[in-house]
C-alpha cells in the first residue's frame, strides 16, 4: 500500500464506526497506526520499567566504582608504608612507657595533701574540706580523686588552682563549681573542686 492510498483510506474512515471488539475488521491503514501507537507505548514502558532501573543500577555501579578505587588507593598507601607504620608505633610504644615509669609507684598522700593545703593557706583560703576519694585502677596508671571545697575571693581561688596545677606531682583539676559562701555577699566565693593524682600501676604493666 503506497502513502497515497493510505492517506486516502484514512480520509475515507469514520471512527465512530470501528468495532473495538473486531479490530481485523478495520482498514489497513488504522491498523498500522494502531499497531505504530502499540509500539510506541511498549517501547516507553520498557523503558521507565526496565532501561531506568538498569541506567539508575549503572549509576551506582559507577559511584560504588569510585569509592572502591579510593579505598584502594588509601590501603595500598598504608601498605607500601606499613613497616614506617611500625616502626612508629614501636617508638610511640617505648616512649609511653617511659613516660609511665616516672609516675610514681606510690602516690605519696600526706605530702601530697599538705602540699595542697599549703598552697591553699598560701592563697588566703579557708578550706572546708579535703577529702580523698577511692582509688580508681586504669590499665597502665591508679587515679587518686581528691575532693576538695575552700573559701575565699575569686583572686585567691585563681592563685590557688595555678599554684596546685604547678605542683611537682602530676595533679588534674577537674568539675569546677562556684557559688557565692553567703547570701548576704559575693566577695567571698566557695569552690568545689576534684583534684586527681596518679600512680604507676606495676601489676597491670606486668
Amino acid at each position: 500500500m503506497s502513502m497515497s492510498e493510505a492517506l486516502d483510506g484514512l480520509r475515507k474512515v469514520d471512527l465512530s464506526e470501528l468495532d473495538l471488539n473486531n479490530v481485523g475488521s478495520w482498514p489497513s491503514a488504522i491498523k498500522f497506526i494502531a499497531g505504530l501507537l502499540l509500539l510506541v507505548v511498549v517501547v516507553g514502558l520498557g523503558y521507565n520499567f526496565h532501561l531506568k532501573e538498569l541506567q539508575e543500577r549503572l549509576a551506582q555501579s559507577e559511584a560504588q566504582e569510585v569509592v572502591l578505587k579510593e579505598q584502594f588507593s588509601s590501603k595500598a598507601f598504608q601498605a607500601a608504608n606499613l613497616e614506617a607504620y611500625k616502626d612508629q608505633m614501636k617508638e610511640m610504644e617505648v616512649s609511653f612507657g617511659a613516660l609511665l615509669r616516672q609516675l610514681p609507684s606510690d602516690t605519696e598522700v600526706p605530702g601530697l595533701l599538705e602540699d595542697i593545703t599549703r598552697t591553699g593557706l598560701g592563697s588566703g583560703l579557708e578550706f572546708e574540706e579535703i577529702k580523698l576519694l577511692p582509688e580508681t585502677a586504669q590499665q597502665f596508671y591508679i587515679e587518686l580523686p581528691i575532693e576538695i571545697k575552700v573559701v575565699g575571693s575569686y583572686h585567691d581561688l585563681a592563685t590557688f588552682v595555678t599554684g596546685v596545677a604547678s605542683l611537682p606531682r602530676i595533679v588534674t583539676l577537674h568539675d569546677f563549681e562556684l557559688v557565692p559562701a553567703r547570701n548576704d555577699t559575693a566577695s567571698k566565693l566557695r569552690m568545689s573542686i576534684l583534684a586527681k593524682t596518679y600512680r604507676y600501676n606495676d601489676q597491670e604493666a606486668k
